[in-house]
């Protein structure tokens, strides 16, 4: 365990860093495979090549405050460009490798006025499509070795290379740029992922990082022999802080997925890169946590009947025994101890053994991971314990913990971390009523770049608006029940977050691929539907039907409708939702919301505003008699499309 003291005369990431270098310096850092296994770098080779990054960069002319972005998929130079560019009191702002849009780059690296960029062979093309729009930038330094392009291109090795003159020259002027560096310094820019035209790029300083690690300690124990597959995108502030940075403070070490020539074949290396290394925990989000679920179904199923038969029996009793977490085995449910310890040794430990035989348990964060998902983990032997965070807060907030959580909530606050629950005028609500989250610490954000206006909105006498929307239960468990500004709202100004439910139908119906829930004050709730093609055909296929005829059509529309009609109070999870907020009418969708045509972002969320933008006609039909049935005209077009 990390007790204060430990960094009680930390000021900078440059003190948190060296102190685990003086702790763990022959410990493994970082884990990296280029294709011929995992090789280890250790606590001190990893310093010895920051300097060296440093004072390159030194020698570059970079000064105290300058902004260097960096643009790189996982690897080990990921750290030590970031380490390299604090090290010289520079700032770093990291860039979304998902980014795909000229334009997002470009607005990033002219709005943070970023001096150089580091970037790896994979994603250099995104720079020098728009160099000439760049008129900042003085220097593209490449981590991989290629043929330049332009004479402001360097290699990453020869700025090594100068690093090493520069040190050997000028020891005492690194020494004092270290020094210089002070807790109230800005440390990194990080974008929102712009759901809108203008991002905001968020101040964090030295202090807010080594705040929000000590915070996160006070919940998330790790051993200085942990290793984690960080399957995250480093840049992600719930990877950046919870992985790279907790883990330094620990002496543990964390390995980057193996790369492929394209991000699928990345995500592919992602089993086969956690069986090699065997990670004690994991951190992930929603969208690679069902991918592991659906990837256990499908082996199950592939060793035949009796063993999904097995495996199902075995869920419903560990399902029961578990309860929430936190009533784990009470009461009755200790009767049921026995039989789901054989279960766990038949079955759960097999599965585990997928995940390397020392995974403890994820982290997850990102987004709502709903009910299901968790007691699914739970069963098996490895919880998923939720957490709630936001960049602003560098990230972390809260989170469940092995020693204390419960499913379905975001867990305990972190220590030294005020938070309360605000009504719309500001006012502190009681325990278990909802309102607004707002925290006040040392992890707060400084504010947003360039854009006063905004941290003014967002910060208020040091408290954070977070503008989520939350409440804190009786015992002390905070449930985060979405943002603000996707509130489903009546007509009767009554308002209720849609991503709990949205998730849901998206999760337990293999027909429904994506779905959005809309209500601005009116009679009742409509859905944006995007059904799953595959399964529709094989639906039709068993019931003999011709999905390119008239009757394929109204069956596919009329399974939609049945999907929705199991949260009806009479049916299968008629208890999850409240029966008002259920949709009354559904848009079917021929098209799915992708990051290409701009209605989800490169974070997979969905972008609201612009999908009641261009489906505002569908919308407005669906509050007619006519758009309120399912089989109306325009539902038929759009199945019959997606079908043909």
């Amino acid at each position: 365990m990390c007790s204060k003291h430990l960094f009680h005369h930390m000021k900078n990431l440059l003190d948190f860093f060296h102190q685990s270098v003086d702790r763990f310096h022959d410990n493994v850092y970082l884990w990296e495979n280029w294709g011929h296994g995992y090789t280890g770098m250790t606590y001190g080779e990893t310093k010895e090549q920051v300097y060296r990054f440093a004072a390159g960069l030194m020698s570059l002319g970079v000064k105290g405050g300058d902004r260097i972005a960096l643009l790189s998929d996982a690897r080990n130079d990921w750290v030590i460009s970031e380490l390299g560019i604090l090290f010289c009191g520079a700032v770093n702002v990291p860039l979304a490798v998902r980014m795909n849009e000229p334009e997002e780059i470009r607005f990033r690296l002219n709005h943070s006025e970023a001096r150089m960029v580091i970037v790896s062979g994979g994603q250099i093309s995104k720079i020098r499509k728009n160099r000439e729009q760049l008129p900042l930038l003085e220097k593209i330094i490449v981590l991989d070795e290629l043929s330049p392009d332009s004479s402001d291109e360097i290699m990453f090795q020869a700025v090594l290379k100068a690093g090493d003159l520069f040190l050997a020259a000028h020891q005492d002027a690194f020494q004092a740029r270290m020094a210089s560096v002070l807790p109230d310094d800005y440390a990194n820019i990080s974008y929102t992922s712009g759901t809108t035209a203008d991002p905001k790029g968020i101040i964090l300083t030295h202090r807010n990082y080594v705040t929000n690690i000590q915070q996160s300690y006070s919940l998330m124990d790790i051993g200085d022999d942990f290793t984690t597959l960080l399957i995250l995108p480093w840049d992600h502030a719930f990877a950046h802080t919870a992985g790279i940075y907790c883990f330094m403070g620990k002496g543990a070490s964390i390995a980057s997925v193996q790369g492929g020539k394209t991000y699928m074949e990345t995500l592919k290396n992602i089993p086969k890169n956690i069986k090699e290394i065997r990670p004690h925990l994991l951190f992930t989000v929603p969208v690679l946590a069902k991918n592991f679920r659906k990837n256990i179904q499908k082996s199950i199923k592939s060793a035949g009947a009796l063993s999904e038969f097995l495996f199902n029996v075995a869920l419903k009793i560990a399902y029961v025994f578990n309860g929430c977490g936190y009533d784990k085995g009470r009461g009755f449910r200790f009767l049921l101890w026995p039989v789901n310890k054989f279960f766990d040794f038949l079955i759960f430990k097999k599965i585990r053994e997928g995940f390397g035989g020392r995974l403890q348990f994820f982290i997850g964060g990102g987004a709502l991971l709903d009910i299901d998902l968790q007691k699914f983990f739970y069963a098996i032997g490895i919880p998923m314990l939720q957490g709630y965070g936001l960049t602003e807060a560098s990230p972390l907030i809260s989170s469940n913990a092995i020693h204390r959580h419960k499913l379905g909530s975001s867990g305990n606050v972190v220590a030294n971390l005020e938070l309360k629950i605000c009504d719309e005028n500001g006012k502190t609500r009681m325990t278990g009523e909802k309102g607004e989250i707002v925290i006040k610490g040392e992890n707060v954000m400084a504010g947003y770049w360039m854009n006063e206006d905004a941290t003014r909105n967002s910060i208020k006498e040091d408290w954070l608006h977070t503008g989520d929307l939350g409440y804190i239960d009786h015992d002390g468990f905070l449930y985060v029940l979405g943002r603000f500004k996707s509130l489903l709202i009546a007509d009767d100004g009554e308002k209720y977050s849609p991503e709990g439910m949205e998730e849901a139908f998206t999760s337990q119906s293999v027909f429904i691929d994506q779905c959005m829930l809309y209500n601005n004050q009116n009679p009742y709730t409509i859905a944006l539907v995007v059904p799953n093609r595959e399964t529709l055909l094989q639906y039709l296929a068993g019931k003999d039907v011709d999905p390119r005829s008239m009757a394929g059509t109204k069956a596919a529309l009329e399974k939609i409708k049945q999907e929705f009609q199991e949260y009806r109070s009479e049916n299968r999870y008629g208890s999850m939702f409240p029966q008002r907020w259920l949709p009354s009418a559904i848009a079917v969708l021929d098209a799915g919301f992708t990051e290409e045509n701009h209605l989800i972002n490169f974070q997979m969320k969905i972008v609201r505003g612009k999908v009641v933008e261009q489906y505002h006609g569908r919308i407005d039909f669906l509050y007619t008699p006519e758009g309120k049935d399912i089989q109306n005209e325009k539902n038929r077009m759009a199945m019959q499309k997606l079908l043909g």
